[in-house]
């Protein structure tokens, strides 16, 4: 991938593709293609086509993807099987059909066997159930690491599959009801801090383990593997260490609030998803490739980005 090139960030909004976005700029790319959901939608697949044959990019890195966390999944199943399908359909498609041989498709940890052996290799996929509320995601993903294999297999492109540990980091989705874990926990310390309540109140035991990766790690990773020759179709990607939920509130209220006593509550009426989804990143590894951010630092730059987008 040279500096010239022609590249297209699809979800350029989103946690990970405005990280890609931002990593792509700072490492001097300026030919780079977005498009907003007004400009382009990609459910819409003749629009999709349209576009790409248009712009003919050289590369592809397709972020864009509905993603929430537990309540969402689990409500809005036709939702995110439907959307997720269209959008990486009518992408990895249009790439074929448009000559684009270098596309990155990402997908999350969460898609792997609910009950797989630890740290999770690449070959667990479907190998077990999966967890059942976020199955039809996983379901919708599964297809596009597939279509992405398939497309390889028949006709020689270099479409690659990264997996993603829990992504956290500036533009996530905030809702109380549709984000992921720590985007939720950032808000509510937002909201601690905010209105100097005493108590917070988290989903679950706080048993389960979750392993975290910075999104600027993440967008390190897709440049790194979209210029470096592979032989595998999927590739973990993450920091091969994990905490619990309950070592995760604790850390942040540390370092985000170390001033206040913070009572946490556990509210175990409702649904702790997965009990532990550590990956093997050995693969990752052995190619060059490791997480370099500060989890500390990460923490701090994404409340720091969460409240400027409050005022």
């Amino acid at each position: 991938m040279k500096i010239k090139d022609k590249i297209f960030v699809a979800g350029h909004k989103g946690l990970v593709g405005s990280a890609i976005l931002r990593k792509l700029k700072s490492k001097g790319y300026k030919n780079i293609i977005t498009a907003g959901k007004r400009e382009l939608n990609l459910v819409d697949q003749k629009k999709v086509f349209n576009f790409l044959k248009k712009h003919r990019p050289k590369f592809i890195f397709l972020a864009a993807a509905k993603v929430g966390g537990i309540y969402s999944n689990n409500i809005y199943k036709a939702d995110y099987i439907y959307e997720n399908l269209m959008i990486q359909t009518n992408v990895i498609n249009g790439a074929f059909k448009t000559n684009v041989k270098n596309l990155i498709f990402l997908s999350s940890s969460c898609v792997y066997p609910k009950f797989t052996k630890q740290p999770i290799k690449e070959k667990y996929i479907l190998d077990g159930k999966l967890e059942e509320t976020n199955d039809a995601f996983a379901v919708a993903k599964l297809a596009g690491i597939k279509m992405c294999e398939s497309y390889n297999k028949q006709h020689k492109t270099n479409y690659k599959c990264l997996m993603s540990s829990n992504v956290f980091g500036p533009n996530d989705n905030y809702d109380s009801l549709n984000s992921h874990f720590f985007g939720s926990l950032i808000k509510k310390i937002y909201d601690l801090e905010k209105n100097n309540k005493k108590k917070i109140f988290i989903w679950g035991d706080g048993t389960p383990k979750r392993e975290i990766l910075y999104a600027d790690d993440l967008a390190d990773a897709c440049i790194f593997f979209m210029k470096k020759k592979v032989k595998e179709d999927l590739i973990n990607i993450g920091t091969g260490k994990d905490k619990t939920i309950k070592d995760y509130v604790k850390l942040f209220l540390k370092i985000l609030l170390p001033e206040k006593k913070i009572k946490i509550i556990y509210n175990k009426s409702k649904p702790n998803g997965t009990s532990r989804k550590l990956m093997d990143i050995s693969i990752a590894k052995r190619y060059g490739w490791i997480s370099k951010s500060s989890l500390k630092e990460s923490i701090k730059e994404t409340y720091r980005s969460y409240c400027l987008s409050q005022r």
